[in-house]
């Protein structure tokens, strides 16, 4: 079955001729970026990073390696979500401005390049979730050959395995705003507390973790299986995250999912 839907995201690349790839360097868009420059050859894909205050810096690094790593060509532009009108505000439409604006910086780069399509990491598990991006993907053509493939994230992390790609049991990631309790203002300094808050705890050699941030509260979000060391280590982390500015540190029973953010919307 994957070797199926593997020779029909060829065949859809194939018809597209030439891509710009949104490129976060996540599972999806680097298995994408692999993809295209596979079967269109480099010279028919670039790879299009933005760099800006919910991105960090950690993965700007890591996106250049692989891109590298790839043989892709790859450009880094600067954005900034913070000054799109209506995104700082974190209504549940959040994400729908941040997709447009980087949709509509990738245009330009589309028609400096003379390339055909852009292009970007949606997959078939996404139609199952809280997802505005895509419309606003929707609306200026933007195209997602992995769902248009019907794959699967553990279809692609199979595949990105089987071709040597590091970012195969990389741990899912979303921009840091995501972290934020809609309706609490996203300014960059709540944006920063965040991404140091993360970077502590993996450097406890947690694999998944995301620090929901509501208000003066940080709601720790890990696997169950990694739980015991926020436990054996909770004074430390207790210290650690109120010295990044949180009052109140929790752990969240339910453990690490994606898009909980989600469950208070009425959708």
């Amino acid at each position: 079955m994957q070797t199926e839907k593997y020779e029909k995201l060829q065949s859809i690349l194939r018809e597209m001729n030439s891509v710009v790839v949104a490129f976060s360097g996540g599972v999806d868009s680097t298995f994408l970026l692999k993809a295209a420059v596979d079967t269109l050859g480099a010279d028919h894909v670039l790879a299009v990073t933005a760099d800006s205050e919910t991105y960090p810096s950690t993965e700007l690094e890591e996106a250049i390696e692989l891109a590298e790593l790839i043989g892709a060509k790859h450009q880094v532009i600067e954005t900034s979500e913070l000054a799109i009108p209506g995104y700082a505000e974190n209504t549940k439409n959040r994400c729908y401005f941040c997709k447009s604006s980087l949709f509509d910086h990738l245009v330009p780069v589309l028609n400096e390049k003379s390339f055909e399509n852009i292009v970007y990491g949606v997959i078939a598990d996404d139609m199952n979730e809280f997802r505005p991006g895509m419309q606003a993907a929707k609306e200026r053509g933007i195209r997602g050959p992995l769902l248009e493939a019907g794959l699967y994230k553990e279809e692609i992390r199979e595949l990105s395995r089987e071709f040597g790609l590091p970012t195969w049991e990389k741990p899912s990631f979303a921009c840091l705003s995501s972290r934020i309790a809609y309706g609490d203002f996203i300014t960059k300094e709540k944006l920063n507390k965040v991404e140091k808050a993360e970077a502590y705890l993996k450097s406890l050699h947690i694999r998944q973790v995301r620090v929901r941030t509501h208000q003066e509260t940080a709601r720790i979000e890990v696997e169950p299986n990694d739980m015991n060391i926020i436990l054996e280590n909770h004074e430390l982390i207790v210290r650690k995250l109120q010295d990044y500015g949180y009052k109140y540190v929790t752990l969240d029973l339910l453990g690490y999912q994606s898009g909980s953010m989600n469950k208070v919307l009425s959708i």
